[in-house]
């Protein structure tokens, strides 16, 4: 598993994992209640005042978007991701609740324990400060900079937070087969590396919102408002100079920016005065004598940081990390704080999320495979398991025929094409093997120390794959996850069962609805092992080229296509100081290649199911032909409203289009849906030229 690489996954875990829910306050204390059933197919949703052609996700979303505002703690309410995702916390909450009531297994008593210990803000009131005291008096005790690397790695090793990089194992990406030490840039508190070096007014308030609610933090820890206000400006000059030594979002993208190897010695030479071979000694990581640097530029800067910073701008820094690390964890005030800025001023949500949708996360992501598999018992029966392998075999057989009848594709990259698809490693539901949890201590009334213990148990079995062979059946997201992800350096599509529910994958709805939803995931998922990244590694999962350089040429004036064709959309409107915001069509192009090749290779596999049923893609239910409701089905996926803060950092920060990209680039450019809904060549639903790169 590679734990550094950007990862295409279907959509932005903090929109759809259960791991990665926003923090909250525990005022908002609202009781859990049982959701509302989730329609594969909803006509309702449909708004026959629009044009499909001119603009089909108005068409096929905007009665829902109408009808559908953004509950107040939440900033994207999607018809199917978020309806999902509510339905499977609800459920996985039902677990956690009655395990910490009454455990009647180890794993229940475990993860009950856990969950217990989070619901208890009471307790967490009572403690205040007193869970983070041993590492704040670490800190308060450095005396010089170089005692930093000390420091930091004794943090690091108490599960305390560490920046100010990211240190771990990883596959190297020009041998799959082994696995090897990565250190990458880190140590920003804002979304962005963008949120510190834009200089326009509407980032520059952003900024001084930024230092005021970092001055308000530091002042409840206990600073009298001068001091605080010292430290604030101290913390927000050294993460400005790091976001400017920072390689971008969109640059990191390219494999080739991001793998670096360096013998531990040359290294060292980037940074000497950061005591690194103090630091490995205490995360206990074993011998290496290279590894992969993702941005040697970081550490260059950061060893300047390190030799014109003083002593005290850095205590002030991993104070600041430390506390804003375990906000969401501390007493109302800190709670609140947190909120008002990175929940209401950055995101524009109304209300904190619930503390008992914050603590189910939490165990998830703490515990996922302890609470997944006996979620998955309840939740995904064998026949669901057996379906999708079926549904997974019959997209992966028709992205095998596309792939021959390519225009642009010579006959031996074809081949090299066929090779790497045939060697697509397929994880449906959950791991064959579940993880062992037993060495991981957890209190009922230690939150703080169990999420320390969790960092320190995690950190232990990801450093432990440290020259070990790679095991192809360990898995990126646990089961109750509404998400999927394609892993280039392991080549294999991963399927959680948490998005194997209605409305993606329902038994009793017809074969067109099924592949416009889960069909065109699959499709997508398998088609990020031929984008404009995936397609750098070959069928084992190493970094090597196996296009022919003509193909490869021909290739990037494709995928050129479709960079310039959504650097044209528009993610948030201008907005008082604020210019319009345009979606960068270089960070999405692997989510947008990927949304284009699934519906493509969906649709194909759907007229041989019908094919093989004796049906036509004609045929009508409802008033709508198989065709159609095919792509209104794969449309109402997308259904969604965002707040217009949470559209613009995500233009910023996340490789996915918004949904309504991601349905209008996808289908004006496939040519089967202006024909199905008998549009003009011309409109712009079926365009004259249109982008196509699988």
């Amino acid at each position: 598993m590679n734990f550094f690489r950007v990862i295409p996954v279907l959509l932005v875990a903090a929109g759809a994992a259960l791991a990665q829910a926003p923090a909250s306050a525990p005022a908002n204390d609202s009781k859990p209640t049982p959701p509302a059933a989730i329609k594969s197919f909803d006509l309702t949703a449909i708004d026959k005042t629009a044009d499909p052609c001119t603009d089909f996700y108005q068409y096929a979303c905007g009665n829902w978007v109408k009808n559908n505002p953004i509950p107040a703690d939440q900033v994207r309410w999607a018809r199917s991701f978020s309806l999902l995702l509510e339905r499977n916390r609800y459920l996985l909450w039902q677990q956690l609740d009655a395990a910490a009531k009454d455990p009647k297994t180890p794993l229940e008593k475990q993860y009950g324990g856990f969950y217990s210990a989070c619901m208890n803000t009471a307790l967490i009131e009572k403690k205040g400060l007193e869970p983070l005291e041993p590492s704040l008096q670490r800190i308060a005790a450095l005396t010089n900079t170089r005692g930093l690397a000390a420091l930091i790695g004794a943090l690091a090793a108490d599960g305390a937070s560490s920046p100010p990089f990211r240190f771990g194992v990883e596959q190297d990406q020009k041998d799959s087969s082994t696995q090897i030490a990565a250190i990458y840039q880190g140590g920003l508190s804002l979304p962005d590396r963008d949120y510190y070096i834009v200089d326009n007014k509407h980032f520059q308030d952003i900024r001084a919102e930024y230092v005021a609610h970092m001055t308000k933090m530091f002042t409840l820890a206990g600073d009298k408002p001068e001091q605080a206000a010292k430290e604030a400006a101290a913390v927000m000059a050294i993460e400005t100079a790091l976001a400017k030594a920072s390689t971008s979002r969109t640059d990191l993208r390219q494999p080739e920016n991001r793998y670096h190897i360096y013998s531990v010695s040359d290294f060292e030479k980037l940074a000497p005065d950061f005591d690194f071979t103090t630091y490995f000694k205490d995360v206990q990581v074993g011998h290496f004598d290279t590894l992969n640097v993702g941005t040697p530029n970081f550490f260059k800067a950061l060893n300047g940081l390190i030799a014109t910073e003083p002593v005290d701008a850095w205590k002030s820094y991993l104070r600041w990390h430390l506390i804003h690390g375990s906000a969401s964890n501390l007493p109302k005030a800190f709670f609140d704080e947190n909120f008002a800025f990175f929940g209401k001023t950055l995101a524009g949500q109304k209300e904190p999320t619930p503390r008992w949708k914050q603590c189910t996360a939490m165990t998830d992501r703490a515990l996922g495979e302890a609470v997944g598999q006996d979620w998955v018992k309840q939740n995904f029966p064998p026949a669901a398991k057996a379906s999708m392998d079926k549904l997974v075999a019959a997209l992966e057989t028709a992205l095998g025929e596309d792939i021959k009848t390519l225009p642009w594709m010579s006959e031996d990259t074809k081949k090299a094409a066929a090779e790497k698809l045939a060697m697509v490693r397929n994880k449906i539901g959950y791991p064959e093997k579940w993880r062992n949890y037993s060495a991981l201590k957890v209190e009922p009334n230690d939150l703080i120390g169990n999420l320390e213990r969790s960092e320190i148990f995690e950190r232990n079995w990801q450093l432990g794959h440290l020259g070990k062979p790679v095991d192809e059946k360990e898995w990126g997201m646990t089961p109750p996850t509404v998400n999927a992800y394609y892993d280039p350096s392991m080549n294999d599509i991963n399927f959680p069962a948490g998005i194997l529910q209605p409305p993606f994958f329902d038994f009793t709805i017809d074969p067109a609805v099924n592949f416009g939803g889960i069909g065109v995931v699959i499709g997508h998922e398998i088609t990020h092992g031929f984008d404009d990244e995936g397609s750098k590694y070959d069928g084992k999962g190493n970094l090597r080229e196996w296009q022919t350089a003509a193909d490869r040429k021909a290739f990037t004036e494709r995928t050129d296509c479709e960079v310039d064709e959504y650097n044209g959309f528009e993610a948030a409107p201008a907005h008082g100081d604020a210019a319009a915001q345009k979606l960068n069509g270089k960070l999405t192009l692997g989510e947008n290649t990927a949304d284009n090749g699934g519906l493509r290779i969906a649709y194909l596999a759907l007229l041989d199911t019908l094919a093989s049923e004796g049906k036509t893609i004609n045929e009508k239910i409802d008033g709508y032909t198989e065709a159609q409701r095919y792509f209104l089905g794969f449309a109402q996926v997308w259904c969604q409203n965002q707040t217009e803060q949470s559209a613009r950092q995500s233009a910023l920060v996340d490789p996915h289009s918004p949904g309504r990209w991601r349905v209008n680039g996808s289908v004006q450019n496939f040519d089967e849906f202006g024909k199905a809904f008998g549009c003009k060549k011309g409109q712009p639903m079926y365009p004259t030229h249109s982008c196509r790169v699988w």
